[in-house]
């Protein structure tokens, strides 16, 4: 009973209860957000457009997710979290019923593209009222359950979605825009507005001793995109992201190509969602006594020899014991690339940081299948190993880049700080 309770301490202990909240809203949020994974059937099944229509639509989407993440990080930063999160809940409820009922195909990818537009919105807002209440400290674990209720949620998502596309499409997002009503409903009752716990220092030390990217008169989303040290960090991000898309967009065709069928393909991602719903609340204590930069130059190593394998893989058990070695490299990641992200972000540019982050996703999402599909019909197998080595390189570039990250870190919270904050900001603990 001594161990579970350490256990316990250690993976969530100590964390605010507003955090528990945020948490809750992140997961409902997750779990309900299954519509927009069966878009693609729904036109060619119900609407009758063509594959290329549908992919266009798809496409529409994905682009609307690309500003949505902008957005939401300018106006969490200047609206506050709390109002953000709400904005975008409500308006996903709204685009998601009219997208149950709508007709027209134009109609219909002008709605897609709405969607995705709210449906990224709350990324950097979530985040950044994560980092607004959670001590320094403690902010690993918060990231690392973050990253769990994010997967457990998306797993619960798949399974909901077939059984309700097989009833009725129009049920499918009416379900959906009711889980995110849910969210909106816990945010609004229970989260306050942590904007204020962001406010700087009132009197930090003198400019020459900030770093170059707080080194401005107006402060605004261009600090972001020309803070070099952060740039860098989104760099090797980037080159993560793009390794864990090879799941969703390269393996499968590799599969294919050795005789696999969707059964298996669906075997080996059903095992790596496993072990992270499993396995990530296990990960605090496994990371926690390390420096962040030799983690995540561990996990990407992991995640470059897990792909790196699949230059041999020709049966299902090769593919299965690589997805164990690319998965764990992502559970490991997980929290201190979200911690670092943190660090390095301004307090009063924090979900404008978080913004620029979450762009290499959608960038990930477009150049692995564009560029890797032509390199696996090209180079074959070797594909892989090309895939692994940029996962090394990028390694690399983590036990590089860190410890001058870390003295841009230090020099950042000694000027700009938040103050304590007062009684009244105080959060409680659950």
């Amino acid at each position: 009973m001594h161990a579970l309770r350490r256990w316990w301490h250690d993976t969530a202990g100590g964390l605010p209860a507003t955090f528990w909240y945020l948490w809750a809203g992140l997961l409902i949020n997750r779990a309900g957000a299954f519509a927009m994974l069966f878009l693609s059937l729904y036109l060619t099944d119900v609407r009758g457009a063509s594959e290329g229509l549908a992919g266009t639509v798809v496409g529409a989407y994905g682009a609307g997710g690309a500003a949505g993440v902008l957005l939401g990080g300018v106006l969490a930063d200047r609206w506050g979290r709390r109002a953000t999160l709400l904005a975008a809940h409500l308006a996903t409820v709204g685009l998601m019923v009219a997208l149950a009922f709508t007709r027209p195909l134009l109609l219909i990818a002008v709605l897609s593209a709405l969607i995705g537009v709210v449906h990224s919105m709350p990324s950097p807002a979530f985040v950044a009222a994560i980092v607004d209440v959670v001590p320094a400290e403690r902010r690993s674990r918060a990231f690392n359950l973050q990253f769990w209720a994010f997967n457990l949620g998306m797993a619960v998502a798949s399974l909901l979605a077939g059984v309700l596309a097989e009833a009725s499409f129009t049920a499918l997002f009416l379900v959906d825009a009711g889980a995110t009503l849910t969210a909106a409903a816990v945010i609004a009752w229970k989260v306050p507005e942590t904007l204020r716990l962001a406010r700087p220092a009132a009197d930090p030390p003198p400019a020459t001793a900030a770093p170059k990217s707080i080194r401005t008169r107006r402060p605004g989303l261009h600090t972001a995109l020309t803070d070099r040290t952060f740039l860098v960090f989104v760099g090797l991000t980037f080159v993560l992201a793009v390794l864990t898309m090879q799941t969703s967009t390269i393996m499968p065709l590799a599969m294919r190509a050795d005789g696999l069928g969707p059964s298996a393909y669906g075997l080996v991602v059903a095992l790596g969602g496993a072990l992270i719903v499993v396995g990530q609340l296990f990960v605090p204590r496994l990371i926690d006594r390390h420096r962040k930069d030799v983690v995540l130059a561990a996990s990407t190593a992991l995640l470059a020899l897990g792909f790196g394998a699949l230059a041999i893989a020709d049966e299902l058990a090769i593919y299965l014991g690589a997805a164990v070695v690319w998965t764990v490299g992502s559970m490991l990641a997980a929290p201190p690339n979200a911690q670092i992200n943190a660090d390095l972000a301004p307090p009063q540019l924090r979900a404008r940081y978080q913004s620029v982050f979450y762009l290499t996703f959608p960038a990930a999402a477009f150049v692995a299948p564009t560029l890797g599909g032509v390199s696996l019909q090209h180079l074959g197998d070797r594909h892989w190993l090309i895939v692994g080595g940029l996962g090394l390189l990028a390694a690399l570039g983590h036990l590089l880049a860190g410890p001058s990250r870390e003295r841009h870190v230090a020099a950042l919270r000694r000027v700009v700080d938040p103050e304590p904050a007062t009684p009244a900001d105080r959060v409680p603990t659950g």
